[in-house]
């Protein structure tokens, strides 16, 4: 693989930007998910016993613990925290030097503590993804700093190859379980005839998604096996041509999610991920750069490579032919699709790929260590090499021991292979899981909604007889609102909405929680259903009753003249979900008792510090504000002052380019300014420098030679002119 500088950088700035999206996202739906008068209040997960601070940390690893000691009660603390969290990422979005592995770190551990205390709210696979990505940041980044140097180490590609191993996990995983759980619509091709209008919260085009005919859905659905289970066998190919298909394959599948559904900024890390399988090559290809490598393989070298790949290609379109049965149907223009496997042959298949699954990645990773080690052996300078030898011992153990710890989720996937992993690993696995380092994924395990889209309507009324239903900004309620577009934001009140509609509400003791505070009349819960409070029904009064229902929601489909419906969704009642229930009903006073969703002790008063003040009016300053456009103002802002720095260092290296005749890596108009090759270059002068020291006495010694030399011609020269004068 060549170099991975460009495709690093373009990843820290990416992690940067998905970190301001993710803490911004959050903070903004804080108060009425974990405020005092919020849906489950953060502070009913700190119980502040007197013990030292190291033994709260280690019990539960977040800096709230730090709240009491700056004056700030729990809510007040978190959203300080996001806030610090929100503008490093921002700072670090704009300023290339930010981009750090000390920076990176307090981003993950903001990020962490967060999820220490965010229940429910935050247990989704993309937090988790969030956090093990984030950590690998701290790898991967340089450490600026502190060292104060942004060169290129030797050891850049081994860390990063941690991402690509990630990446790797993901969609093998998540394409593995759609198979091991049995759903019958996955074996069956037809999970995404039910998928757009049963997902959380669909986009637009997820209706005309929808319409497709089923021929098509089931080649789709055929398509997602093939990208998230073969292609990933080629993220560790040695052949550069099959990493780059195998990208774009990756990136296809997440634009296409990316177009039929609001999945927050989980899309766009996996992309983030897919810039592990690009080398700087096709980076400049992709800027039209010269490429200053150049490829000096023999013809016939070449030929067997194109020779492999096509085989590779071909091989995986033949297996997939014949695996889903693929046969064109004249007669009604289609082709028709089916699993062509049994269930005990792909857990055979499983069984006999995970652990070669494993060495083909210990192989790849002993490759990068090995090259790596030879790159430290090369550099010129004793201590230049004795200290990339240490940093490259270092970082070569950190990542072997990343990739060990990994194994144990990675190997859930498969029963057998799981247990025949050595139990030290596990011990160290369990040892750090409360840090969320590694993971387990398994995205879209059984397909939901078969028989309709389970959705819970929410109705209030003053009077108990008229009923007025309460409509949330993004989730489908409303049959004549169009479909939500709301990524990168995840509004995670109505995503878990989704999930409680699906079961009863005792499996969601938050629902009662959310009837009682809007019985109350609580703004900040009131805000997670409409940013605009004037737009909830009962803003000017909270309802003297409230109850819910659940219906079965379809997507409408166009008329038979082809025209379009009037409405996007058509909807039938299913059951009772939550009963009639007022202030002191006794349902309700059981339910709360019940789950502790009431506060056994009063409130500890607003504290009024400088930096609480401070928190609160940055709150006062965003209230009102949809999420969505305050995320994509500051994504939109970050993204153009990095263009125009981009193409003002562009402008210069061409000016300087004019004057010298030197064209200078323009990798800089991606994200900023190229530090990394500007301290490149002048590491390399400084080598240069060394050895032009080194090299003087002998400089030395050949001036003073030369000196000689010409003294001794010069003498000759007079002796001819004096030999000459006696002829004469």
């Amino acid at each position: 693989m060549g170099e991975v500088i460009l495709p690093r950088r373009m990843f820290l700035w990416c992690m940067a930007l998905i970190y301001l999206t993710a803490f911004v996202s959050l903070y903004v739906q804080i108060p009425g998910l974990y405020g005092n008068e919020g849906l489950l209040p953060a502070r009913w997960q700190l119980r502040y016993s007197g013990k030292p601070l190291g033994e709260q940390l280690l019990s539960s690893p977040t800096l709230l613990w730090l709240g009491p000691r700056l004056g700030l009660d729990t809510h007040t603390a978190m959203e300080l925290l996001c806030l610090v969290g929100a503008a490093l990422s921002l700072a670090a979005t704009l300023v290339e030097a930010l981009r750090d592995s000390v920076v990176f770190f307090c981003l993950w551990a903001l990020y962490l503590s967060m999820y220490q205390v965010g229940q429910v709210f935050l247990y989704f696979q993309w937090d988790n993804l969030l956090l093990e990505t984030g950590f690998l940041c701290i790898l991967v980044a340089p450490l600026t700093l502190i060292r104060g140097s942004r060169g290129v180490r030797e050891h850049d590609r081994v860390t990063f190859w941690l991402i690509r191993w990630l990446l790797f996990r993901l969609m093998f995983a998540s394409g593995v379980v759609k198979l091991t759980s049995r759903c019958p619509t996955w074996w069956g091709l037809t999970a995404l005839t039910y998928h757009y209008e049963t997902q959380c919260i669909p986009t637009p085009l997820a209706w005309f998604a929808q319409q497709f005919p089923v021929w098509w859905q089931k080649l789709s659905v055929m398509g997602t096996f093939v990208i998230e289970i073969a292609v990933p066998l080629l993220f560790f190919s040695p052949l550069r041509r099959l990493r780059l298909g195998s990208f774009y394959l990756q990136v296809l599948l997440q634009v296409l999610i990316i177009l039929t559904g609001n999945y927050n900024f989980f899309n766009l890390l996996t992309l983030a991920l897919c810039l592990s399988l690009l080398d700087d090559q096709h980076v400049r290809f992709w800027l039209r750069k010269a490429d200053k490598i150049s490829n000096n393989d023999s013809k016939l070298w070449l030929w067997l490579c194109y020779l492999v790949e096509l085989a590779v290609w071909a091989l995986m379109i033949f297996g997939t032919i014949v695996l889903f049965d693929l046969q064109l149907d004249p007669k009604k223009n289609a082709i028709s699709s089916r699993t062509a496997f049994t269930y005990h042959q792909f857990n055979q298949f499983l069984k006999t790929v995970t652990i070669p699954c494993i060495w083909i990645g210990v192989l790849s990773l002993t490759w990068e260590i090995v090259t790596s080690m030879f790159r430290c052996a090369c550099v010129s300078g004793f201590l230049r090499r004795f200290c990339g030898t240490v940093q490259w011992t270092l970082f070569a153990a950190a990542t072997a021991a990343m990739f060990t710890v990994s194994l144990v989720p990675f190997t859930y996937i498969e029963f057998d292979s799981h247990g025949r992993l050595w139990p030290g690993v596990r011990r160290a696995y369990e040892a750090t899981d409360r840090f969320q380092l590694v993971n387990s994924y398994g995205l879209f395990r059984r397909m939901t909604g078969v028989g309709g889209r389970p959705e819970v309507v929410i109705e209030g009324s003053n009077d108990g007889v008229s009923w007025t239903e309460i409509e949330f900004m993004y989730k489908p309620g409303n049959l004549s609102a169009p479909p939500a577009v709301v990524t990168p934001h995840q509004p995670r009140l109505d995503w878990q909405m989704w999930f409680a509609a699906l079961g009863t509400h005792t499996q969601a003791p938050w629902f009662t929680s959310l009837i009682y505070r809007l019985l109350q009349g609580k703004r900040d819960v009131i805000e997670l259903i409409q940013t605009d409070v004037s737009q909830y029904p009962f803003h000017q009064q909270p309802p003297a009753f409230l109850r819910a229902h659940r219906y079965r929601y379809w997507f409408t489909e166009p008329k038979a003249d082809g025209s379009y419906p009037e409405r996007w969704w058509r909807r039938v009642y299913d059951e009772e979900f939550y009963p009639t229930v007022h202030l002191g009903n006794a349902f309700l006073e059981n339910m709360l008792n019940q789950y502790g969703l009431k506060d056994k002790a009063p409130v500890r008063r607003m504290s009024n510090t400088t930096v609480a003040q401070a928190v609160r009016w940055v709150r006062s300053q965003v209230r009102g504000v949809p999420a969505p456009t305050l995320i994509w103002t500051l994504i939109a802002c970050s993204t153009i002052i990095c263009l125009l720095q981009g193409l003002q260092n562009r402008s210069k290296h061409k000016t300087v380019s004019n004057q010298s005749d030197h064209v200078p890596d323009s990798s800089s108009d991606l994200c900023g300014e190229s530090d990394e090759q500007q301290a490149a270059e002048e590491e390399e002068g400084e080598k240069e420098e060394e050895e032009e020291k080194e090299g003087e006495d002998d400089e030395d010694e050949g001036d003073e030679g030369e000196a000689e030399e010409k003294d001794t011609v010069g003498d000759h020269e007079q002796d001819e002119e004096e030999e000459e004068e006696i002829k004469r």
